[in-house]
């Protein structure tokens, strides 16, 4: 039987990357005491005002068939948002509403790369990336973020893997893995480079909402000479502490939203409109849980810095954002995926690898936050202690 090329490109794209994380889950189900580290989910539950806004929605017969653009209301919220923190005007025929960041940024891809065509994008990177950008037969160029430049995407690095086969340039800000929040100069230079290139700006805001105090985010759509190459994914997954909602949307110039709508249609002809009226309730406020967060978040990294950087040869990079932290674990002289299959095994504590992210992150691990105070004390502890047993003698 044949299959569509599709199938080979994403072949290797899929669960390999969390191999550590459904170990760990195995372990956990045969009755092993583990400390689970490797995914970003909020550590407090939905908000009532999102459960009770859904609820109520359903109770008022709000499940029928959506458009395919968004609900009026849900349009509405997005149009108010932006324009508040953006300092310009935007306008309903601006947005497309999708089941979460993840539907969202397959459908960017589909609509603005095909076969031939590249995409620069940082390395490391979320996981889901590469796919997300071979599924339309775009190639993969990967720009290498370095620790001495705080994760930071460089115009000088994208510059140099520019060709006349470029078409976007992928950014993601508040950055995952690093938490590496892109400034203004930075965001500029870039923003300078696609204007010269012509190239789409395709911006990944999931985490905006989760900037540690004292930190500043930046979006192109900041920049309103970058306003006609410009479209921003986002959702209320981690803003809003609703994942399972998969509510997401994207913001770019009207042609551009009318261009994709027919092909957004095709994916999901309308989301759900109980779910559209809750995500408007939870736009139409600030976020009654992300400040909480972020400061937790910042808190357990400090954590993790203060009992590990420096100890047998580990360092621990603090994040400006997210749920995560980064630790270098090349001293140990394994690979980040041997350092976390051997320290589950060892020690019950399970962190994800860095190559699960590109081979920008050979060698390190991604430690999600998102657990207590007192599980993240109890990993560092564990970690300290497995990777001074690591030391040659």
């Amino acid at each position: 039987m044949k299959y569509a090329s599709i199938t080979d490109r994403l072949a290797d794209l899929g669960g390999a990357k969390w191999k550590v994380h459904f170990e760990a889950r195995k372990l956990r189900a045969e009755g092993r005491k583990i400390i689970e580290l490797t995914i970003g989910e909020p550590d407090v539950p939905t908000p009532d005002r999102l459960i009770d806004a859904a609820t109520a929605a359903l109770q008022q017969g709000r499940t029928g068939y959506s458009n395919g653009r968004g609900e009026a209301g849900l349009l509405h919220a997005l149009t108010a948002r932006y324009g508040q923190r953006r300092g310009r005007k935007f306008t309903p025929q601006q947005f497309l509403c999708l089941p979460g960041t993840q539907t969202v940024l397959y459908l960017l891809f589909a609509a603005l790369t095909e076969a031939g065509d590249e995409v620069l994008v940082a390395d490391p990177m979320y996981a889901t990336y590469e796919g997300v950008i071979r599924a339309s037969g775009a190639t993969m160029v990967p720009v290498r973020l370095l620790p001495e430049n705080g994760f930071r995407l460089q115009a000088a690095d994208v510059a140099a893997k520019i060709t006349p086969r470029s078409r976007v340039l992928f950014l993601n800000s508040p950055h995952n893995p690093s938490g590496a929040v892109l400034g203004r100069d930075d965001i500029a230079a870039l923003g300078a480079l696609a204007r010269q290139h012509d190239l789409w700006i395709v911006s990944d805001e999931v985490y905006e909402d989760l900037v540690f105090p004292g930190v500043a985010f930046h979006s192109p759509l900041d920049f309103p000479e970058l306003a006609d190459r410009t479209i921003a994914a986002a959702s209320i997954s981690k803003s809003h502490a609703a994942p399972g909602f998969r509510s997401g949307w994207c913001v770019g110039p009207e042609e551009f939203i009318a261009r994709a709508l027919p092909l957004a249609e095709t994916m999901l002809f309308g989301n759900q409109p109980f779910l559209a009226d809750a995500t408007a309730a939870a736009l139409a406020a600030p976020s009654d849980v992300a400040p909480g967060m972020a400061a937790r978040f910042q808190h357990r990294a400090q954590m993790l810095h203060q009992r590990l950087n420096g100890v047998a040869g580990l360092r621990v990079t603090l994040p400006q954002a997210g749920m995560f932290a980064l630790i270098d674990v090349t001293a140990s002289g394994q690979s980040g995926e041997a350092f976390a299959m051997a320290l589950l095994r060892a020690k019950g504590v399970a962190v994800m690898p860095g190559e699960s992210f590109g081979p920008g992150l050979a060698g390190w691990l991604r430690v999600s936050l998102t657990r207590p105070d007192e599980d993240i004390a109890a990993a560092a502890e564990a970690i300290a202690t497995f990777a001074q047993e690591q030391v040659p003698a």
